[in-house]
């Protein structure tokens, strides 16, 4: 399947054989200097259609994390490969929490490049397949259709219910990702307006000197590149609902014309001679202490109590991780329809107690991208700990390589979780396997190391030295790939030289993985 790959990369030799990897691959390279330049490819005023990114994460100016920003905050959803030379867990954790499809160490192997590649154009081509069937389902979302079974939301779905019989303004506050557009949107369709316009703007992603005119309209020759009359998201959404997310974002002299609008009922389009009446009913959404903006003086004091007459909190994902079976076979039926040649049977239970175990930064939508690209790439019909490699790696501070650890081969605590089976409650947390570390056998028993895991601490609960985890980790790999050199470097990713040098060190045998010399 060929595609457009956009490279971003400050060093042109690396752009170079990038491009010719990329080309060699059958697909198109369109090739970016920078974070700025790639920017402008995806979202500038000569855009391209480009269907994977390959993005540097260490560049001069814009560099690739801000990059990943600046792509979510416009609302920019293609794949980035991100790609460094320090390939330390915290940047791998950086990047995925900014929304990086994947993580390639320089200089990446060609094989490794290509698969990252296919599998990110495969997540891509599914996704807009199941977007196309969210579409055509359509209706009106009600609080019925949360899915939510923990108490933490009973608050929430208390609070929205009321407020749709009500026509008074409302601010939904909550970190990024927990659902604010959707208790909007059961507020909307929970109310008498239920039929009518239900109209989005993210203010985050408007750029400033629009943003006045996207919200209230201008009239035709207004100003350089008004070559016709738009009418503006306030009358877009005239007898319906608007939505305003992230609306700590909008520049103070807007937030004038938003308070004359929610107070009078009536906008100004830039370079119009009168005023236009609308009724709509407004629902604010911010993930930031407005409050607190206004007394740092970044948000106008009489707005806020103007937006603030019903605030509902939204609490973050790790505050209701009841909710996660629930939402992972949501998330698992989302899938199933748009690709109906490759069914899951559900997830097992150390996969969704590891999923139960994690924090979620990124809340909800965090896991639907985990669960949605887990469920695309997974070879068996089975979701297990191996489609979760950067979670994994972060549950309760331990690498675990081991990929049997609850398989019902290996006889662990339980052999599966249905996806049908999701719904009639979640796992158990009695039964979280030791490998998540989450129980013990006996509950005053010292926990043991087994083969997969790498302490993170020692006896005493401090820090092991980062010397003696690498000798662990390097004796592991080589007896958890029988003794083949290469697989181990390339798995470690370093050089074969680099790993016979460390052997010769830690006194390692090639031959045995066994240290032959304990003391000098």
């Amino acid at each position: 399947m060929a595609a457009s790959i956009l490279i971003v990369d400050d060093d042109p030799v690396q752009r170079r054989l990038l491009e010719a990897a990329v080309t060699k691959f059958g697909h198109t390279a369109i090739v970016a200097d920078g974070g700025e330049a790639g920017l402008d490819v995806v979202d500038g005023p000569n855009a391209r259609d480009v269907s994977v990114v390959i993005l540097d994460l260490m560049m001069p100016g814009l560099d690739g994390i801000g990059v990943l920003k600046a792509m979510r905050e416009r609302g920019i959803h293609i794949p980035v490969i991100v790609q460094t030379a320090q390939g330390g867990i915290e940047t791998v954790v950086s990047a995925m929490r900014h929304g990086a499809f994947d993580f390639v160490v320089k200089p990446a192997s060609p094989d490794r490049l290509q698969a990252s590649i296919g599998n990110a154009l495969k997540v891509e081509a599914l996704e807009g397949e199941v977007k196309r069937s969210s579409r055509q389902r359509g209706g009106h979302l009600t609080f019925k259709d949360m899915i939510t079974h923990s108490p933490a939301m009973d608050r929430v779905i208390r609070l929205g219910r009321k407020a749709a019989a009500s026509n008074i303004p409302i601010l939904i506050e909550g970190e990024s990702g927990v659902g604010k557009e959707l208790v909007a949107r059961a507020i909307q369709g929970s109310g008498d307006r239920r039929s009518k316009p239900f109209v989005t703007v993210n203010c985050g992603a408007i750029p400033d000197n629009l943003v006045e005119s996207i919200l209230f309209g201008h009239e035709k020759g207004s100003f350089t590149g008004a070559t016709e009359k738009h009418t503006g998201k306030f009358v877009e959404a005239h007898s319906g609902t608007l939505f305003l997310d992230e609306i700590g974002d909008l520049p103070l002299d807007v937030q004038v014309k938003l308070l004359r609008a929610v107070q009078d009922g009536e906008v100004d389009p830039v370079g119009g001679r009168s005023t236009v009446r609308v009724d709509i009913r407004l629902i604010s959404a911010t993930h930031r202490n407005l409050l607190q903006q206004a007394k740092d003086g970044k948000f106008r004091e009489d707005l806020f109590y103007r937006l603030n007459v019903y605030p509902i909190f939204v609490p973050p994902l790790r505050d209701r991780r009841d909710d996660i079976p629930h939402l992972v076979e949501h998330f698992m039926e989302k899938v199933a329809p748009a690709d109906p040649r490759h069914r899951l049977r559900g997830i097992s239970a150390a996969a969704l107690a590891m999923l139960q175990a994690y924090d979620w930064p990124g809340n909800i939508r965090q896991l639907e991208n985990a669960v949605f690209r887990a469920s695309v790439l997974a070879e068996g019909d089975m979701l297990t700990e191996e489609e979760f490699p950067q979670i994994r790696a972060q549950v309760e501070g331990t690498v675990n390589l081991d990929a049997d650890i609850a398989s019902p081969e290996s006889g662990g605590p339980a052999s599966g979780w249905p996806a049908s089976g999701l719904a009639s409650g979640s796992l158990p947390r009695d039964n979280v396997p030791a490998a998540v570390g989450a129980a013990a056998a006996e509950p005053n028993a010292p926990a043991r190391p087994r083969f997969g895991t790498l302490r993170a601490l020692d006896e005493r609960g401090n820090v092991r030295a980062l010397a003696d985890v690498e000798l662990e980790m390097i004796k592991l790999a080589i007896d958890h790939y029988n003794g083949q050199m290469s697989e181990v470097a390339r798995r470690l990713g370093i050089g074969r030289s680099t790993l016979y040098r460390k052997l010769k060190e830690y006194g390692i045998d090639p031959e045995t993985g066994r240290v032959e010399r304990l003391a000098s």
